[in-house]
């Protein structure tokens, strides 16, 4: 089984970096890596042929088109069995591939996803952040685990199709904004079989700020509505659920400010979800500074997914703009 990493790029050159010495690091060695620079002011065209002598690599450059067609152009050119997809700000642990082969012989896939995961020497803040994308308690931990809602969807941090897939569905159709869901969704109405490989995680870094986090999940929440606009049939109960605690927030603060009973019950409220989220995390991460941390990550995953889900739901849903 012959394996094609595909990495978009754009304007981060350390990220790369730390990427592809990873990847030098596998137990598993047949596969071939493309790095596919997407009009980067900053390109990293040196860092990658620094590894020429230490991967089977390819650097290429094009003009700006965002991640998804991105990755298209490297499915167009990709030679391997398997397309994996990567995010630069990655790392892979060395049994990565050994893991996804040994599963993908055992329990034949079309596509497949794996979970993320926070690394030693991530940052508090992104520890933090890795949690807020992986807990039971937030939306984010919908994603990557076996109790996903509705059939599972890969997300495109850490994410494989077969050749036969590209072949058949051909690649993806938006560039952003929630192109890796709509992605799964037209690979599942395909008829090709899609699953989870627990054991496949990456580690993937996210943002380094809570500001970078905050614009990342707001986009998160547009995205949203932009896949119910091709798939109406794929917004479940529990994408509301950030809409429905950024009100709660926007009330709960009302309340206070004009001195109405409402206002406690909203303060109690968020007070014991804050204490959950606190003593999980801790008990995840064994550190206090990163629960502490994960009470404003988490609000953050929240507020801002459900600002940006409000904000698109009413200008494209139903004041119809595109």
């Amino acid at each position: 089984m012959f394996f094609s990493i595909i990495i978009p790029l754009y304007n981060r050159p350390q990220e790369i970096n730390e990427l592809l010495y990873t990847l030098t690091k596998q137990t598993y060695i047949q596969f071939e890596v493309l790095v596919i620079e997407d009009g980067s002011k900053e390109d990293a065209k040196s860092i990658v042929e620094s590894y020429a002598n230490r991967l089977d690599i390819k650097y290429f450059f094009k003009a700006n088109e965002g991640q998804g067609f991105t990755r298209n152009f490297g499915f167009e050119r990709a030679k391997g069995d398997y397309f994996v997809i990567f995010d630069s700000d990655c790392l892979i642990p060395h049994d990565y591939l050994e893991i996804v082969k040994n599963y993908l012989y055992e329990h034949h896939l079309d596509a497949y996803g794996g979970p993320d995961a926070a690394h030693e020497s991530f940052t508090p803040v992104q520890k933090a952040i890795s949690y807020a994308m992986t807990s039971p308690f937030t939306t984010g931990g919908i994603r990557g685990n076996k109790k996903h809602v509705g059939q599972f969807h890969p997300r495109s941090f850490n994410m494989g199709v077969s050749r036969q897939v590209w072949e058949k569905v051909g690649g993806f159709i938006l560039t952003r904004l929630g192109e890796d869901i709509e992605y799964s969704i037209r690979i599942h109405e395909s008829g090709f079989k899609i699953g989870l490989i627990p054991e496949a995680k990456v580690y993937h870094k996210r943002r380094t700020s809570f500001s970078q986090f905050y614009k990342q999940l707001h986009f998160f929440g547009r995205a949203r509505i932009n896949i119910y606009k091709h798939f109406p049939k794929e917004l479940k109960l529990v994408h509301f659920f950030p809409a429905v605690f950024t009100v709660g927030i926007i009330i709960t603060i009302l309340c206070d400010i004009f001195y109405l009973p409402l206002g406690i019950v909203g303060n109690f409220i968020l007070l014991m979800f804050f204490l959950l989220i606190f003593f999980h995390s801790w008990s995840v991460n064994k550190s206090l500074k990163v629960a502490f941390l994960s009470i404003i990550s988490s609000f953050i995953q929240l507020f801002a997914y459900g600002l940006g889900f409000i904000q698109d739901l009413f200008k494209r849903v139903v004041f119809k703009q595109q």
